[in-house]
């Protein structure tokens, strides 16, 4: 963060400070959440969850060289005590954001944020130090927490923008005002929440109506509940997709034999050819956002092009591709699904099997439960499951409970797959049946909900041997 001290910190939070010999000192180290990151000028923001109160933490912290503790009540240490400690670590990363004078560049979507959100923040590191969300903490405080990372050299911040509701976008660009708003698509991911795609597309609007009159909107022209939001907005619109009205488009777009895309990439300054190290046909529409944003901020396609052929995959369990030695491939896609997000990942898987196929290899999919789609979670489902089929995957493995029967189910009726499609308890038994299956030259994608935990399928598989179970959960 950028030195503030304790007093201003108060100042600024409206906050009383508590055992504190010296209000000038200054915080110099990370705004931390969790007291194992915490380093000496760091300050201590303290949480009370279900399970843990920060503030049990507070002499600890202290110890390891923390300036001081932001928490709701004192602690006998130095602290800062706020009535409500969220609203308290809003205010003051609004007023380091204020401060900064970087780009600040926010992004949301029912899909593909965090994947674009790496794109982006890797194509615009190429040009000045750039300060992104990590993962996808990207609620009310994790991007909060990701702006006070920011420093005086930072020139770009780009943070990720999650909503389960109406007002949530809102809530969050009041925190850290965007100049430019990019909206991926409105899919169905909480569509059981929000109760609709056209009340998902009034939320994730919400982000192009904060953007001011010299800020741009960046929208999917693919995408017709995200191309409408140009109406919300009295900043300049830009689009991008593989529509010919986008002004970022993709032309000629193929994969390459292991399921990699490459396209030639038009913007308004020229053209130039990107190959991607990522998998799958999906990234293209997120290349393309992050060639949107780059564009917007003056870099040109050269540079673009070449920064998108580089970047590689920086947020854990999504389309992990991994070769194990005895010629097995994992695909660990395991983070989150939507049918979005799932429909994407089969075809990645679909296009990887053509070089595995070649050599005798199959391609399994092994899916769970996809959480928060409500009424539409049979149809759902069932259609995911009927996709593999179509998609000519080899074989299904549907781990969990009443979900995984339907996935199951949709693939029995589309193809009558009988023995290529199975059902199976948990996370231990879909790896018992793996291990004894499993063939040189296979291509293994697990993909579910983040609830059911199936990066423990792929993490066992990857252990190798037969020997060993899934972490318990």
């Amino acid at each position: 963060m950028i030195a503030l001290s304790l007093a201003e910190i108060a100042e600024v939070v409206g906050g009383q400070t508590y055992d504190i010999p010296d209000p000038s000192v200054q915080v110099t180290g990370s705004v931390v959440r969790d007291s194992r990151e915490v380093e000496p000028g760091s300050l201590f923001v303290a949480f009370v969850g279900e399970r843990v109160d920060g503030h049990d933490f507070a002499e600890a912290v202290v110890a390891a060289g923390a300036v001081a503790v932001l928490g709701s009540r004192p602690m006998g240490v130095p602290a800062i005590v706020v009535p409500d400690v969220q609203k308290a670590l809003g205010a003051l990363a609004r007023h380091v954001v204020q401060r900064l004078g970087a780009t600040l560049v926010a992004l949301t979507g029912s899909a593909g944020k965090t994947s674009t959100k790496d794109l982006i923040a890797q194509v615009l590191q190429s040009k000045a130090p750039t300060v992104f969300t990590p993962g996808s903490l990207n609620n009310e405080i994790g991007l909060p927490l990701t702006a006070l990372s920011a420093t005086e050299e930072t020139k770009f911040l780009v943070l990720e923008m999650g909503a389960r509701g109406i007002g949530h976008i809102r809530y969050l660009a009041d925190l850290t005002p965007p100049r430019i708003g990019l909206v991926l698509n409105v899919g169905t991911a909480h569509i059981g929440e929000f109760g609709g795609r056209e009340q998902i597309a009034q939320a994730k609007g919400e982000l192009v109506e904060s953007l001011p009159e010299d800020g741009a909107a960046i929208l999917n022209a693919d995408d017709p509940l995200v191309r409408a939001m140009a109406s919300r907005t009295k900043a300049k619109v830009l689009l991008f997709g593989e529509s010919g009205e986008a002004d970022v488009r993709a032309e000629n777009v193929r994969l390459t034999d292991s399921g990699q895309p490459s396209f030639m990439l038009h913007t308004p300054s020229g053209c130039s050819d990107v190959t991607m190290r990522l998998y799958g046909e999906h990234h293209v529409s997120n290349a393309l956002a992050a060639a949107a944003v780059a564009h917007e901020l003056g870099m040109s396609v050269a540079e673009i092009a070449t920064a998108l052929s580089e970047a590689g995959s920086l947020s854990r369990w999504r389309m992990e591709v991994t070769e194990r030695p005895d010629g097995v491939t994992i695909v660990n896609d395991a983070y989150n699904a939507n049918p979005e997000s799932m429909r994407a990942a089969l075809r990645a898987l679909a296009a990887m099997g053509g070089a595995s196929r070649a050599k005798g290899g199959r391609t399994w999919a092994v899916l769970g439960k996809m959480a928060e789609l409500g009424d539409e979670a049979l149809a759902e489902h069932d259609a995911v499951g009927r996709l593999a089929v179509r998609l000519n995957v080899s074989k299904l493995v549907a781990v969990g409970g009443r979900e995984a029967s339907w996935l199951q189910l949709g693939a029995y009726n589309e193809g009558s797959w009988g023995e290529e499609s199975v059902h199976v308890s948990d996370a231990q038994a879909a790896v018992d049946l793996l291990r004894s299956e499993l063939r040189p030259g296979d291509v293994v994608l697990v993909k579910a909900s983040r609830s059911v935990g199936l990066e423990s399928i792929a993490e066992a598989l990857l252990a190798g041997g037969a020997q060993g179970e899934v972490d318990a959960r």
